[in-house]
């Protein structure tokens, strides 16, 4: 039997100096990075027969994809994930959702079901809805927002089922109105053969679920194909070789994010309990590879975390591979002080934040950049992953700085409706000429003064 890999957690002081360590691991899980796990580059070599990088094997992928169909994404789905599908066995049969519904742990369905209804209350809360002023008489001018046509979510299915990502995309998707929705998994165990997420499927109303994933699903969803008919919108997370092909395929379709491996930032003060932290650490770690850090300005607060890491790491599931990933990608920081711990948080600018202290309000008050945020020791990461409302689709790598998650509003495409009568055109044309005029554009001055004259 093999042993399970020692905890190694680095630690840093920061209480004189900004450490390094939060430049460092922002560049080591940058979108740009190349984390891919020795099975991937190994498979990578197989079906290749070259070690591509991951952004070579994408484009590669997504080329063959957009210019030869269905055969290219059957062939890569063999090649990459072993199955033989065909045109026809490609889609998920109404008959296997149903089947799946019923077989699923009713518990299950309730849990859903309940889940679904906190996420679409949110959703619908802070839906856009059309504005329309009247700044003068015979003017209107309206902002109206209309639901994406079609869109495509990618649901991960490699190490684990996810019929949480199920309800964190489909359901905002649903309150914007968006009609149709195409469901990609691979083909395995975990992914569009999972009971549980084809239940979920089945219980949202979703009818098309595709047994195909990573880059070559993204692919099928951009360009369409003989089965898969294109969407204006992909969503949903993935492994680095769907988030590559998914910003490759951006400007063909719009994407939700280009994100990275998950995160977390815990800031935690002499209030905090070092089991509840330790786990909070440990539940981000677990995607391995993620990214878990602790910052504070308890000096004992370490030392008792990281014995509760210890003894929570010894009953773990997938404990060997939580801890490679808080060893890599993992550290506790000791702060001089909460504002040190804000501003250092801010630069990371972490996909999830926690703040288990005494104010929590009081620390986020400071602190701009994260995807979201967690307040209080009663908040676990986890309500938002699974039941509180918000969507789970962050984005990652330092990239929320200036982008945002998944929300019903992300499925909506907006525009404006002008409309003037004869009485307002003639009030506002001189401007509209003589700015048209100044820029050389005439045949823009003579429409509105031909109106006018």
């Amino acid at each position: 039997m093999t042993p399970s890999p020692a905890l190694s957690l680095q630690r840093v002081d920061a209480r004189r100096e900004s450490p390094p360590i939060l430049d460092e691991l922002r560049d080591r899980l940058s979108p740009q990075g190349d984390v891919v796990s020795p099975r991937g580059k190994a498979l990578t070599e197989k079906v290749f027969g070259r070690p591509l990088t991951p952004v070579e094997v994408v484009q590669t992928i997504c080329a063959d994809v957009q210019s030869q169909g269905i055969d290219a994404l059957l062939r890569y789905t063999q090649a990459l994930d072993a199955a033989e599908l065909t045109a026809d066995t490609i889609r998920v049969p109404d008959a296997d959702l149903k089947q799946a519904h019923q077989n699923a742990d009713p518990a299950l369905i309730e849990s859903v079901r309940r889940i679904r209804d906190n996420v679409a209350d949110f959703q619908q809360a802070i839906l856009h809805r059309d504005v329309t002023i009247t700044p003068r008489p015979g003017v209107a001018l309206t902002q109206r927002y209309l639901p994406l046509r079609r869109i495509g979510v990618c649901v991960p299915g490699g190490a684990a089922a996810y019929p949480s990502t199920v309800l964190m995309t489909v359901v905002p998707a649903q309150v914007a109105g968006v009609k149709e929705i195409a469901v990609v998994a691979p083909p395995t165990p975990f992914g569009a053969y999972n009971t549980d997420m084809l239940a979920t499927c089945h219980e949202l109303g979703v009818t098309e679920v595709y047994r195909v994933g990573g880059a070559q699903a993204v692919a099928a969803l951009a360009y369409g194909c003989q089965s898969i008919d294109a969407v204006d919108k992909i969503v949903g997370p993935g492994n680095l070789f769907v988030a590559l092909a998914k910003k490759h395929v951006y400007g063909t379709v719009d994407i939700d994010s280009f994100a990275g491996p998950s995160e977390v930032i815990v800031i935690a003060d002499e209030t905090a309990r070092p089991d509840y932290v330790a786990a909070d650490l440990i539940a981000q770690a677990e995607h391995s590879p993620g990214s878990a850090l602790l910052i504070t300005w308890d000096e004992s607060l370490p030392d008792r975390v990281e014995a509760e890491l210890q003894s929570q790491l010894g009953v773990l599931d997938r404990s060997d591979l939580t801890i490679d990933s808080l060893n890599q990608f993992g550290a506790i920081i000791l702060v001089r002080d909460a504002d040190q711990a804000c501003e250092l948080t801010d630069r990371f600018a972490p996909e999830h934040l926690h703040i288990e202290t005494a104010d929590p309000r009081s620390q986020i008050a400071k602190i701009r950049n994260s995807g979201a945020a967690f307040l209080g020791h009663h908040t676990p990461v986890a309500l938002g992953d699974y039941a509180a409302g918000p969507s789970h689709v962050l984005p990652t790598g330092g990239t929320c700085t200036w982008a945002a998650g998944l929300c019903s509003n992300s499925f909506l495409r907006s525009g404006s409706l002008t409309e003037f009568d004869e009485t307002a055109l003639q009030s506002i044309a001189p401007d509209v000429i003589r700015l048209a005029e100044k820029e050389g554009l005439t045949g823009h001055a003579r429409s509105v003064s031909i109106r006018t004259s």
